[in-house]
């Protein structure tokens, strides 16, 4: 029998996983709502560094059969339904999806770089162990919340988060990133607006720049490399809520509270209010969601 073919696969998902690329978070629309004033509020701004946020790293898949095809075996892989030292050979994968040894052969190196396969001269591509994976890539953050350790994904992200972000809010505070603090200030107006307008869409890709633009003001370059997760975080988020977890007054005022504080300079005030924004509601159970479809 093939190496995959009594596998169990599921529809690969489109290369668009509701994070944007690189180019695509600096500027969308708010909803159209007659008479609504957008242009006097603040815009996502193509030239500006601190917009240019919350986005994939550069070695995550692309689009279209390559994109498609690292999609279909990252999650086959994260899922356990190619275990570890599994091997992968080329040629089968190329017949069991119909793609090109090209496309084949670029996919695995993808998978390759993220610590998911391995491949030697004289033993050929194998799934590597879980403790080989790249826990941190964006990728696997995404495959492990659709998957069967979602519950595990979520508590690790909500674990991290719950211990760098307090401190990028208390660095961020004494930091002296002027043009970071008023584009905090101009997002948290975008996200009570968009709020306004019922845009949960813009609600939600305002809340990944801010997290990320607070990382950068930090002035911490290894908190800001974890700008990436924090965003992955945000998309996949599930369970328990935070304030973060959909668009309400609360969650705004919450984020306007961490910017009065870091405008201040008020570094355990902003700490603290980053604390009450991650705290978990407990009565609220909810699981984490499905995969999107095509």
């Amino acid at each position: 029998m093939s190496t995959l073919a009594h596998t169990t696969t599921t529809a690969a998902r489109p290369a668009e996983s509701g994070l944007a690329g690189s180019g695509e978070l600096d500027r969308y629309p708010y909803a159209e709502t007659p008479g609504a004033g957008r242009s006097a509020l603040p815009t996502w701004d193509t030239d500006t560094e601190m917009g240019r946020v919350g986005r994939r790293s550069a070695g995550s898949r692309g689009r279209g059969l390559h994109g498609q095809l690292v999609q279909q075996l990252g999650q086959m892989i994260v899922s356990g339904d190619l275990g570890a030292d599994r091997p992968l050979v080329p040629e089968e994968i190329g017949q069991r999806f119909e793609v090109s040894r090209t496309v084949v052969r670029e996919s695995l190196r993808v998978l390759e770089a993220k610590g998911l396969v391995s491949a030697r001269p004289n033993v050929g591509t194998r799934v590597r162990p879980v403790s080989d994976w790249n826990l941190l890539d964006p990728d696997i953050i995404e495959w492990r919340a659709f998957g069967p350790q979602r519950d595990d994904q979520r508590r690790e992200l909500c674990q991290l988060r719950w211990t760098i972000e307090p401190l990028a809010a208390r660095l961020a505070a004494g930091s002296g990133r002027e043009d970071g603090k008023e584009r905090l200030a101009e997002v948290v107006e975008i996200m009570s607006h968009a709020l306004g307008q019922g845009d949960a869409l813009t609600f939600s890709r305002a809340d990944a720049e801010f997290h990320a633009v607070l990382l950068q003001v930090a002035g911490n370059r290894m908190l800001e490399h974890l700008a990436g997760i924090v965003a992955s975080a945000l998309q996949v988020s599930g369970g328990p809520v935070t304030g973060c977890d959909r668009p309400t007054e609360a969650s705004v005022g919450q984020h306007r509270r961490i910017v009065d504080a870091v405008s201040s300079g008020d570094g355990a005030g902003a700490e603290a209010a980053m604390v009450q924004l991650l705290t978990v509601h407990p009565e609220v159970d909810r699981v984490v969601p499905a995969p999107r479809e095509h």
